[in-house]
């Protein structure tokens, strides 16, 4: 089981976010941290595999503290400028997914470094160049860009569509209830939008606090 430790400041997302990784298989959520300083203590008390951590800390932010960290990490984060996402990678993130993603990206960015993890065990001995090389490839193999497989392209414009014309963020419910498609169909194709760029997804918090995705179309 790998542990999981989760480093965000709000407490809504951290929630989410830990409720995404207990989805995966083999991942357990060891503690949520909302500042750099609880970030530390819970290191050294829970001893985790792998830390979830975000830029944005109100004591320190998630890069500076990655680079003082002997532990594993990917940045979940809203920091989407170049510079950003070069200091991270510097100071030794493993990967980084810029916030707000879905289940699915978590899941498969997840999924890869479990791959790694089990390549490079930390407990493990010598690895020759070709591991190295494996281990290194499997883990971005959850780096998936664009759409899924399988899509219909007309499909696809008919949710650009809705999405343009709309006069503000759509659910998936709400596309499908529009197009006359299922809302499982809808939540794929406005998914893979997003993940191609040709989406904007957001959340919205109801009553219960559960948050729902929403869609825009770019610059909307």
């Amino acid at each position: 089981m790998i542990r999981v430790l989760v480093v965000e400041d709000d407490f809504r997302v951290a929630r989410v976010h830990a409720e995404f990784t207990e989805r995966v298989a083999g991942f357990q959520v060891v503690g949520t941290a909302h500042s750099a300083a609880e970030a530390r203590d819970l290191i050294v008390s829970s001893n985790p595999d792998l830390v979830l951590l975000d830029n944005y800390l109100p004591d320190c932010s998630g890069i500076a503290l990655l680079a003082d960290l002997d532990v594993d990490a990917i940045m979940l984060t809203a920091a989407a400028d170049a510079a950003s996402v070069r200091a991270a990678l510097s100071a030794g993130a493993l990967n980084y997914l810029v916030k707000p993603f879905t289940a699915e990206q978590l899941a498969d960015r997840l999924s890869a470094y479990a791959r790694y993890h089990a390549r490079l065990s930390p407990t493990g001995g010598q690895v020759g160049q070709d591991e190295i090389d494996r281990a290194i490839r499997l883990l971005h193999e959850g780096d998936r860009p664009g759409a899924p497989k399988g899509q219909s392209a007309v499909t696809s414009r008919l949710v650009q569509d809705a999405l343009r014309a709309a006069d503000g963020p759509r659910s998936a419910a709400e596309i499908a209830a529009e197009l006359g498609i299922a809302r499982a169909t809808a939540q794929r194709y406005l998914a893979g939008l997003a993940q191609d760029g040709k989406a904007r997804m957001t959340l919205r918090y109801g009553a219960s606090g559960r948050p729902e995705h929403q869609y825009e179309a770019p610059g909307g």
